[in-house]
């Protein structure tokens, strides 16, 4: 294939991409967000009615019927809407079409629901629109409770005064959180509780107090008075400053004599009846949920709100104790974590496995570089699709590691076969990755097919089961244009070290071999001396050069096999020493002189040699 040339040609040029690879990856791991699910791109838009007293049945036939049908008629791409009603409020949930613009989705929402302000009962208010997606979870929550040890008793109402004003405005500035309103608590109100027996004693009604308190309690712009070289702003009375300041406020003067609101009335700091609880180890405290929005990393959020909450507390009332529970990030770090212990488990598994049928750690190296590399391309490419980290794409990854080990163990496996046979380093390296160009790219596709049915999934399913196939995916079109770039290259350098190697292995081995062959010709010790001593110093020469069987027996590696001809010894480092008693067996030393000859792989035959 061209690009091997070109790899060849190169090798530090794909080097240095493969570490443009390793940086690319890691930079992705760096700024992808984590979650235990990808993120379900299904937007819903939620209404919110409010009319103070109105019965939950009113609710729904009066606002909430005319407002769904407005907004199934002029907002783009609804799916189908859900609504609940309540006693004075009610939730109206537009849920859209996978894939629809969200903002736009909202925008669409506000106006029409704008547009039938006219149409419901006067005096309601208007709706508060809420976006949000299937993957706006609750990640982390905030119990607060008042600290006994402190020696300051918060009530309800100040811990949920303190939540609401306070915490709330403090941690919703995080990139990725939302915050609703806290559960438990009271919700702070200034109280005015009538006494009907005061109100017929002097001729008064509930609407009078009302109206005298609400004519009272004004925001009325003075302005500046310019006096000399200074600027005076301007301040008027026409509001209380102080709760008890209201019971002085009058309501009328009958028969010369002033009714005040404290005559038939008590104003106090109270709180609206409370519709939920909270406790806390057994004690009435508030509970604060907060969300994950958008394609924040779950991670980031919760760490954020943790790196906050010491300012936090520095600025709440004292005596109020914040405890963080139902932290996610423990699951999803344990999840991420498996996933990865796996993975690593299976790579571990799988490079031994190369190792053991192999038995090159070069060859090793070279897959146990690649596999890291392919995982990093997935993650880069994943990243740049929008994707977040999560357990579905690990899976995938981990899925693919015993897959990616094919395409890089099949193109060493096929350079060592042509290395074997004696050919030069990058004759062999193009000759075995050419023979499995073709092969490797179909098993390569009918992997990457089989995944091909989940592009092809709808609903949340498809949200799920995409990020996995991608990942893959991905992992294997990388691993294939690494084993034709990155291994030719890695196996060059390699693999031309371990043949000059054994080039020097052969020449040494030859040359010992010549040196044999000379002195087998100067040396003829008597027959006897042969015989005997042939069989002794023919088990020395095969400890020193054993005979190869099988697959190596044909690997242009020096091969020496010694045979003792008639009438000729062998002095490997000592003497031949004559054993009169020993009997002479000339017919069997002529013929095993005559049926093994010496030979030797990788230089001359010594049986055309004139010297013999």
């Amino acid at each position: 294939m061209w690009i091997v040339k070109v790899a060849l040609q190169r090798p530090y040029t794909f080097i240095v991409l493969a570490i443009l690879i390793f940086l690319m990856g890691l930079y992705a791991i760096a700024r992808t967000a984590v979650d235990i699910f990808p993120n379900i791109k299904i937007p819903v838009v939620a209404a919110i009615w409010r009319y103070d007293g109105l019965q939950p049945r009113d609710m729904a036939d009066r606002i909430v019927l005319s407002t769904e049908r407005t907004a199934q008629t002029t907002v783009n791409n609804i799916e189908h809407t859900e609504s609940q009603s309540l006693n004075g409020i009610s939730v109206v949930k537009y849920f859209f079409q996978p894939g629809a613009d969200e903002v736009l989705s909202y925008a669409q929402i506000t106006a029409s629901s704008q547009s039938t302000l006219r149409q419901v009962p006067p005096g309601t208010n208007p709706p508060f629109i809420l976006a949000y997606n299937a993957s706006t979870v609750p990640i982390i929550q905030l119990a607060l409770s008042s600290d006994p040890q402190s020696g300051n008793t918060l009530s309800e109402a100040a811990i949920f005064d303190a939540a609401n004003n306070l915490i709330r405005t403090e941690l919703a500035t995080i990139p990725g959180a939302a915050i609703p309103y806290p559960y438990g608590g009271r919700q702070r109100q200034v109280q005015v509780d009538l006494d009907p027996q005061a109100l017929r004693a002097h001729g008064l009604s509930g609407t009078d107090v009302v109206a005298a308190i609400a004519s009272q309690n004004l925001i009325i712009p003075a302005g500046t008075q310019k006096i000399g070289d200074l600027e005076y702003y301007i301040s008027m009375n026409a509001s209380p400053q102080k709760i008890d300041e209201i019971n002085d406020l009058p309501i009328s003067a009958r028969n010369g004599s002033v009714v005040f609101v404290r005559d038939v009335a008590h104003v106090r700091d109270g709180s609206a009846p409370q519709t939920n609880i909270a406790r806390l180890e057994g004690k009435r405290a508030a509970l604060m949920t907060i969300l994950k929005t958008g394609e924040a990393s779950t991670l980031d959020v919760i760490n954020s709100i943790k790196e906050r909450l010491p300012h936090v507390q520095s600025i709440v009332p004292q005596g109020l104790k914040i405890q963080p529970i139902g932290d996610q990030s423990v699951f999803v770090k344990a999840s991420i974590s498996g996933v990865v212990r796996e993975a690593t488990i299976a790579a571990m598994l799988t490079g031994l496995m190369i190792l053991l049928f192999l038995g090159s750690w070069r060859s090793t190296l070279i897959i146990f570089i690649s596999i890291p590399l392919s995982i990093l391309a997935s993650i880069a490419c994943l990243a740049a699709l929008g994707e977040t980290i999560n357990i579905m794409t690990l899976g995938g990854m981990a899925l693919a590691v015993g897959i990616l080990v094919d395409d890089a163990t099949v193109t060493i496996e096929n350079i060592n076969s042509h290395l074997e046979e004696g050919a030069e380093v990058e004759d062999a390296i193009l000759h075995g990755a050419h023979q499995i160009a073709l092969p490797a790219l179909v098993s390569t596709l009918a992997i990457c097919i089989v995944f091909v049915p989940m592009f092809l999934l709808a609903g949340i399913a498809k949200f799920l089961f995409i990020p996995l196939a991608e990942a893959v995916v991905f992992a294997m079109l990388a691993s294939y244009l690494l084993s034709r770039t990155l291994v030719p290259t890695l196996s060059k350098i390699l693999a031309a070290k371990a043949h000059r190697a054994a080039t020097g292995r052969r020449r040494l081995l030859q040359t010992l071999a010549a040196e044999i062959r000379a002195r087998l010709r100067a040396t003829a010790p008597p027959l006897p001396c042969a015989a005997r001593d042939g069989i002794a110093q023919r088990q020395q020469i095969r400890r020193h050069f054993p005979r190869r069987h099988g697959r190596n027996r044909h690997s242009g590696l020096p091969h020496l096999e010694l045979a003792a001809g008639p009438g000729a010894g062998l002095l490997l480092g000592g003497r031949c020493r004559s054993d009169k008693a020993a009997p002479a067996r000339p017919h069997r030393a002529a013929h095993r002189g005559n049926s093994r000859p010496v030979r030797s792989r990788g230089g001359p035959d010594p049986r055309h040699d004139s010297g013999r």
